[in-house]
């Protein structure tokens, strides 16, 4: 009776197993470089995709900049157009709170509330994304939903590690972020504190480490150090869009532009993009935010990197069309 029911189990879940879609891969280079790319479509993420955009809004019309007071962005919408726009936009971010999260009740043209001058800047970050960084985002674009998923703050930021993280550099004991599995880095041993060091504008910004000869011609090449941070970085990446290596490198020459796919030029403007968003939008802002949405460590702004939007796919959201039912966040 016993062997029964545990034949019986087995089939049960061969059946339920079989039912289940199988994992798909496709070849995306050259043979023999295991350059496969590979599909996940039991994946959750797979299924999620962008609201039903809100019915189109007449354009003709006062503008809105010319009957509310204080409008800085959006202003040359007409008032039908700008209240569709604003009030998606709350469906995006704070769905719970409504209008209140971003403005003040009583005075909706005051900017006392810090979340309002934060919003003010994510809806010109947006347009700036769309209209510069086509060349990683496609036609598709972004939209305040891609990083908010409904949410006020996005799942996905980081904020600098202190010494509390790491230790005192001119002490034993420095860990320089390392030997501390860290979620961000794909949970390996690798340093866990890399982004400032890639993600901003910081001089120190290559992640290229191959040399071009067997033997450094320079103690200035990068050494083992400057390798594991980038071997971090790339995990980070790798984990972001739910891919390995080989989607983007030819695994028999990992440094070679001409033999990677179409996907590492793609990379390389998303990288571009991240640096300008943390240096020209999102560190800027740093005073604006209250303590409390400031980082643990070291009191930084909350910045961005490649989970923030793509969240495990490659594409954010599977590459749905973000902008064309809100033409007005697709230029600046």
């Amino acid at each position: 009776m016993t062997r029964r029911l545990i034949l019986l189990v087995c089939a049960s879940f061969v059946m339920v197993a079989c039912e289940r879609p199988p994992i798909e891969t496709s070849q995306n280079g050259y043979r023999g470089t295991a350059m496969v790319d590979v599909s996940n479509p039991r994946d959750p993420m797979v299924a999620m995709e962008y609201p039903a955009a809100l019915p189109a809004a007449p354009s003709s019309g006062p503008k809105a900049g010319e009957v509310y007071e204080n409008v800085q962005v959006l202003g040359d919408l007409s008032v039908a157009e700008f209240t569709r726009v604003m009030t998606a936009i709350t469906a995006w971010v704070s769905p719970e709170q409504g209008c209140n999260y971003c403005h003040n009740g009583a005075e909706f043209a005051s900017d006392d509330m810090y979340t309002k001058v934060v919003s003010r800047r994510m809806i010109e970050m947006t347009q700036h994304i769309n209209s510069e960084y086509e060349s990683h985002v496609g036609g598709a674009g972004v939209n305040c939903y891609t990083c908010h998923r409904g949410k006020n703050v996005p799942e996905y930021i980081w904020f600098e590690q202190g010494d509390s993280a790491n230790g005192n550099k001119y002490f034993m004991g420095w860990r320089n972020g390392q030997n501390r599995p860290g979620a961000d880095v794909a949970l390996t041993s690798l340093p866990s504190d890399v982004f400032v060091q890639y993600l901003t504008a910081n001089d120190n910004n290559s992640a290229r480490v191959a040399s071009d000869t067997a033997h450094s011609p320079s103690p200035k090449e990068p050494g083992i150090t400057a390798a594991e941070h980038s071997f971090a970085i790339m995990a980070n990446w790798s984990q972001s869009l739910g891919v390995n290596c080989t989607y983007c490198h030819n695994s028999a020459s990992f440094q070679s532009w001409e033999q990677s796919t179409p996907a590492r030029t793609k990379a390389h403007h998303g990288l571009n993009m991240v640096r300008s968003l943390n240096s020209d939008y999102l560190i800027p802002l740093e005073s604006a935010y209250p303590a409390n949405r400031l980082g643990p460590e070291i009191g930084d702004a909350p910045k961005a990197y490649c989970l923030t939007c793509h969240q495990g796919q490659k594409k954010p959201l599977g590459g749905a069309d973000a902008i064309t039912a809100y033409p007005s966040l697709a230029k600046n």
